[in-house]
């Protein structure tokens, strides 16, 4: 039998849509946390397993739940290091939904005896 979940090899960012905002002018926090998150480590092609908090201040739009999880689920057969990975997350969302800020903190899992947590912030100007 088939799979009907798609197999991706390189991340995908064009899989992120958008929902308006109902409520533009409200100062609201929008937290999205998984931890179902996957990479390959760049040198190894060990999977890197990952928590993933997004937090983020709305403007005009909030990302649908839905591609947001598909464009996640695009890193898992990617090699990176972590830096990048976050890095990627970050510059991806707030392309798509040009929050008024947003931060993206990933704790991997531990991996020889080492857990690290990266986090990136948004700020518009």
């Amino acid at each position: 039998m088939k799979s009907k979940m798609p197999i991706f090899d390189r991340v995908m960012p064009n899989l992120l849509e958008t929902m308006p905002y109902q409520y533009v002018g409200k100062d609201i926090n929008v937290c999205i946390e998984t931890e179902e998150f996957t990479c390959l480590c760049p040198w190894t092609g060990l999977p890197d397993f990952a928590y993933i908090a997004i937090n983020y201040a709305p403007e005009k739009n909030v990302v649908e739940l839905k591609s947001l999880k598909m464009y996640l689920q695009s890193y898992r057969m990617v090699g990176m290091v972590h830096e990048s990975v976050v890095n990627g997350i970050l510059g991806d969302l707030v392309k798509v939904i040009k929050p008024k800020e947003m931060s993206i903190d990933i704790e991997f899992g531990i991996r020889g005896g080492i857990t690290t947590t990266v986090s990136a912030q948004y700020f518009k100007k």
